[in-house]
């Protein structure tokens, strides 16, 4: 593939440099290659040949659109017609689409194609992609360590080769699985994308989310899914804002020298960056968060096998759960007579009067400080070893329990439905460190500007 990435893939295919067969081959062999990594569930690898092979002889009106002749590699709680959808739990094994989901119907419409399904976490409840119905998926990096999640399989499969991946983010399931792989990840603004054809946790908070290597990528792949052909515009002089205390203490050693690291490179570079106080953060996703996802995730499921396997309900559902993680948390605050299940009047007080707290934070350090992003580590640590995945972490020389950790950067931004992006930060050996972009509501365009210009600026 160009070294370009998924842009200059593009521009290689637009000008002939490459064939989508060629591209295509090499994709599928990489993925024989990275086998242990897990990456895939289903490739679809003789309709993606085909699809390449049209795509090769396709009129010069047809070359012209935004994705001609790419694959792309799709999570499996995404829709794709006539491949499994499978959200890694053996009660929906058996159940494959006969539609594609919106967000798929448009990578086609833009000449993409889809080159399988990529595993994730069982029913995307989790950050490690290490349990689900299928084996654990292994970094990219180093195959000892967990890919994150829950998109793991889709970080995976664009590390190891794929030039784009959809995944679905709650709490962090793109941005987390990108930073631990050394790819970048997109959180578009909640309801920015289609939803409908996805398997849901969260109506109030999932949404896909594309990614791929760079930001420009992301860019093109944001305008396709959104249906919007304003271009993005590199920020001459981005504003950004470090929020000190809860995004960035504790952090692991290694990952607060990358992250200060950045931040010194950025000011040399002539970026105003600046340290801005967050008080209201301690406790949002377990005071806010998880409250709304346990309530929505029980309802959202139901009215999920209602429409597409009426013969499914969801206690069946439940009961064939195959990770025990996913089980317990089902077990103890997800069932209705479960002894954690959400009240709707602390449902609703989450929903509204927490969100609203949240966002009344965000809204404050962004116009009092004038801001074009906040920046801090996406993770607080680098990926941990697939056979540690469900202990505690050490964090700053200390355990600390695995879920809140990983997420405790990323959640508070996508329950109030902020853009947010993550980009590699330069490799220093090991394990790769991502750097978060959050902006304001709406603001993606902006977002991904702002990206394009750190993503250049940190080489």
């Amino acid at each position: 593939m160009d070294s370009n990435g998924l842009t200059g893939l593009v521009a290689a295919l637009r000008a002939g440099g490459t064939t989508s067969v060629a591209v295509t081959e090499r994709i599928l062999e990489g993925a024989r290659e990275h086998a242990d990594r897990c990456a895939y569930v289903a490739l679809d690898a003789e309709r993606a040949r085909q699809a390449a092979r049209q795509a090769d002889t396709a009129s010069a009106a047809e070359r012209e659109r935004p994705l001609h002749g790419v694959p792309v590699a799709v999570k499996d709680n995404i829709h794709v017609a006539g491949l499994p959808n499978t959200a890694g739990t053996p009660a929906l094994a058996e159940f494959v689409p006969a539609t594609d989901a919106t967000v798929v119907r448009r990578l086609r419409a833009a000449g993409a194609f889809v080159l399988g399904k990529t595993a994730m976490h069982e029913l995307a409840f989790g950050i490690t992609s290490a349990f689900s119905a299928h084996p654990p998926v292994r970094n990219a990096v180093d195959a000892r360590y967990v890919a994150g999640g829950s998109s793991g399989g889709s970080a995976v499969a664009v590390a190891c080769g794929a030039p784009a991946a959809l995944g679905t983010d709650t709490g962090g399931s793109v941005r987390i699985p990108a930073a631990l792989n050394g790819v970048c990840g997109l959180r578009p603004s909640t309801g920015r994308y289609p939803g409908d054809g996805v398997t849901p946790l969260s109506t109030s908070r999932d949404t896909v989310g594309p990614m791929a290597g760079s930001v420009a990528d992301l860019a093109l792949l944001d305008g396709v899914l959104a249906a919007e052909d304003r271009p993005v515009v590199p920020a001459k002089r981005p504003r950004l804002g470090v929020p000190r205390d809860y995004f960035t203490e504790p952090l692991a050693p290694e990952t607060a020298a990358a992250f200060a690291s950045a931040l010194d490179r950025l000011r040399e570079q002539g970026v105003t960056v600046l340290d801005v106080p967050a008080p209201g953060f301690d406790g949002a996703e377990a005071e806010v968060g998880l409250p709304i996802v346990n309530h929505e995730a029980r309802h959202a499921l139901t009215a999920y096998l209602a429409e597409h396997l009426p013969g499914l309900s969801f206690a069946e559902l439940a009961a064939r759960i195959a990770a025990t993680d996913v089980r317990a948390l089902f077990e103890s605050a997800v069932l209705a007579d479960s002894p954690g299940a959400v009240a709707p009047a602390d449902y609703q007080a989450a929903l509204t009067q927490g969100r609203d707290r949240l966002r009344a934070a965000y809204r404050e350090l962004f116009h009092a400080h004038q801001l074009d992003a906040l920046i801090f580590p996406t993770t607080p640590c680098r990926a941990v070893p697939v056979e540690q995945a469900g202990g505690p972490v050490e964090l700053d020389g200390r355990p600390a329990p695995e879920f809140p950790t990983f997420i405790r950067n990323t959640g508070p931004g996508s329950i109030t439905g902020l853009p947010g992006l993550t980009v590699p930060l330069p490799a220093t050996g090991g394990l790769p460190v991502g750097l978060a972009l959050d902006g304001w509501l709406g603001e993606d365009r902006a977002l991904l500007g702002v990206g394009l210009t750190v993503q250049r600026l940190l080489g």
